[in-house]
């Protein structure tokens, strides 16, 4: 198989890639911060998108990647004057290079993922020396055509060491109207020479507005109101599409019908729930399980610990759950504990490959337990 075979590992699957997005929602600082650095003409050959995952960085990413090219660089017109600033990213699709780009033709522009190892045929799990070396090529061939080029690496977190140095060596003697663009949900762990030769962009969560349109521009139909998808996802767009597309708000609402009726136990629910962890090719939905288990405890530990439920419901009647198994911060820390030891209790049954109901039936049986005190 080839590279093209496989998923994308920069796309989440069922949703348009990054690069054919034309609008990034809600980092409305961020796109201000990098167009007034452009219209001073301090433009950094190195930039750093940081911020929580899914949040729209690979979006961002490929618009300023769009701008770059297609736009003049800023210049003086003599008695004229300099034309005013440009106000957005925002470059119409049928603008030349758009077409390129969204065709994958466009010679100024390159793109680092995880590769494919040709000897195992898998995708591996990070970024290789080669992925970061075989842009000193992509650098000599552009530059006989002049013009802007444009590097994006997505994501930075997933270079290895070589990997690493090798990037390090190119920021450190840049080549002559490129621009790199570091993608990084957790810039804590990049080389701290790299995080100083990069200006960063930070870009923060969605708010229930902003999730509902950039949902709407993905095309996407959600089981759930903007403010429950962005309460759930902590403001990810792309946790957000992740849930609506594995049936996220469904499951959570089965967890919360499940704790309504602790500290009895409903069997057929807990079955029913532990089958569907254990058909074939359920791996996806096992971990989002677990993912949203994990937030349903969490709200219920700051249920106790405040005093009040979470303003926003994600599903109804959770409200009231929560209150009703949470009333004191006694039992808000007694669920938090349980939350750490499920945490542990799920790592290690994946990890030795623990059958998958009798993981979830376990799951269930211990949160029983701290229910009924």
């Amino acid at each position: 198989m080839s590279q093209t075979d496989h998923p994308a590992p920069d796309q989440i699957e069922g949703a348009p890639h990054p690069r054919d997005t034309q609008k990034v929602f809600g980092q409305a600082a961020a796109e201000a911060a990098f167009l007034e650095a452009y219209a001073a003409g301090r433009l950094h050959h190195a930039w750093l998108l940081t911020g929580p995952r899914g949040v729209g960085k690979a979006t961002l990413a490929w618009s300023i990647a769009r701008f770059l090219l297609a736009t003049p660089a800023p210049q003086d017109d003599g008695m004229f004057g300099a034309p005013p600033p440009p106000a957005s990213l925002r470059i119409d699709p049928e603008h030349p290079v758009a077409r390129r780009i969204a065709a994958r033709s466009e010679a100024g522009l390159k793109s680092v993922t995880r590769t494919v190892n040709i000897k195992t045929d898998r995708m591996r799990d990070v970024i290789v020396v080669d992925d970061i070396r075989a842009l000193g090529q992509f650098f000599h061939m552009s530059a006989t055509e002049g013009g802007r080029r444009v590097v994006i690496v997505d994501d930075a977190d997933l270079m290895n060491t070589q990997a690493a140095n090798a990037l390090l060596k190119m920021l450190e003697e840049p080549p002559a109207n490129a621009t790199l663009l570091l993608i990084s949900h957790q810039p804590s762990g990049l080389l701290p020479t790299i995080r100083s030769r990069c200006r960063t962009l930070r870009l923060g969560p969605l708010g229930p507005e902003d999730m509902q349109r950039a949902l709407d521009q993905a095309g996407v139909a959600v089981d759930a109101s903007a403010a429950a998808l962005a309460e759930v996802s902590a403001g990810s767009v792309g946790a957000a599409l992740n849930l609506t597309l594995l049936g996220g708000i469904q499951i959570y609402a089965e967890l919360i019908a499940i704790l309504g009726s602790m500290p009895q136990f409903d069997r057929a629910r807990g079955l029913k729930l532990a089958e569907a962890a254990a058909t074939r090719g359920a791996e996806a939905r096992l971990d989002l399980l677990f993912v949203l288990l994990d937030l349903a405890l969490s709200r219920l530990a700051r249920t106790g610990a405040t005093g009040t439920a979470p303003a926003v419901e994600i599903v109804p009647n959770e409200a009231a759950v929560l209150s009703r198994l949470a009333p004191s911060p006694t039992l808000g820390r007694r669920w938090a504990e349980t939350a750490q030891e499920i945490g542990a209790r799920a790592r290690h049954g994946r990890a030795v490959n623990l059958d998958p109901a009798a993981l979830v039936l376990d799951t269930v049986f211990k949160i029983q337990q701290t229910a009924s005190g």
